[in-house]
């Protein structure tokens, strides 16, 4: 096999000493089955398996993210399969899913918009059981990602081609008792300016549409939304989102003067204003 150090160190002019590292060791602890004894015993690999290596550390080398090379990323304690055509699943948006779990396990109607790889709705279904979870998405290929995601991980979440932004509020598209009890989202909120302090292999390689909002609409997502969910929620229901820090409080405001109460925000792990959750009283 080749030297993990070797190997390591042919990723850090891209990534600091040990996330090289940590790179290098998932991707031959999830791609082939090696443990840290493994490595470090230096355990061969046939030819086959070092010519994928091989292959692996080129595409890394280049800056594609390692979730989208091995096709898997982790999260809630799963195993998500991810391709570009969808963003790959952050730890800050777990913290979001354990939020929900915590407060709201007894949630009937739970709706996602924005799902994506169908992180948060899938963990939603399985986390909880009595919950029934739709999953809204405008991309095609999201969709059908996500529902890859729940059918491997064995999850009954519905999946539904919805565009936010073109739905109007009287469209009828609610659940069978016509409102939800809970709705969440982590739209697309990093607005285009913020992109020279992004890093590359994001830049590169995760769908824009997933990331930007706008040009001069930073929050038109969480409008449209909070505009969406105030009709649709029932009294006492909950809106949950993940935010941009920077239009944390552009977001509160507008959710205020909708006439939602109750309004909590939360820090992530990184000290940044990440969450918010909201009451329809």
């Amino acid at each position: 096999m080749m030297d993990y150090e070797t190997l390591w160190h042919r990723l850090t002019p891209l990534y600091e000493t040990s996330e090289a590292k940590a790179i290098v060791r998932w991707v031959l602890e999830v791609r082939f089955g090696l443990s840290m004894a493994d490595i470090l015993c230096d355990k061969a690999l046939s030819d086959d398996d070092q010519n994928d290596l091989e292959a692996i550390i080129q595409r890394l080398e280049k800056g594609e993210p390692v979730q989208y090379v091995i096709g898997v990323a982790d999260f809630c304690g799963r195993q998500f399969h991810v391709e570009p055509g969808v963003l790959i699943p952050r730890p800050e948006t777990e913290e979001l899913c354990r939020w929900i779990v915590e407060e709201s396990g007894d949630r009937t109607y739970i709706l996602d918009i924005g799902t994506g790889s169908g992180c948060i709705a899938v963990t939603l279904a399985l986390e909880m059981p009595k919950a029934e979870v739709t999953a809204w998405d405008i991309s095609d290929e999201a969709l059908r990602i996500a529902q890859k995601n729940a059918q491997a991980l064995g999850a009954d979440v519905r999946f539904e081609h919805h565009d936010i932004l073109h739905i109007s509020l009287d469209s009828n598209l609610l659940m069978p008792d016509s409102c939800y009890d809970l709705i969440v989202s982590n739209p697309p909120y990093i607005q285009p300016k913020e992109s020279d302090e992004m890093a590359k292999n994001v830049l590169d390689y995760e769908p824009h549409q997933a990331l930007f909002t706008p040009d001069n609409q930073p929050i038109i997502f969480y409008q449209r939304i909070g505009d969406y969910a105030w009709q649709n929620l029932k009294q006492g229901g909950a809106l949950y989102f993940e935010l941009n820090p920077l239009t944390a409080d552009d977001v509160s405001h507008y959710l205020c003067r909708l006439g939602f109460s109750e309004i909590e925000m939360r820090q992530d792990q990184f000290g940044k204003q990440r969450f918010l959750k909201v009451t329809k009283i």
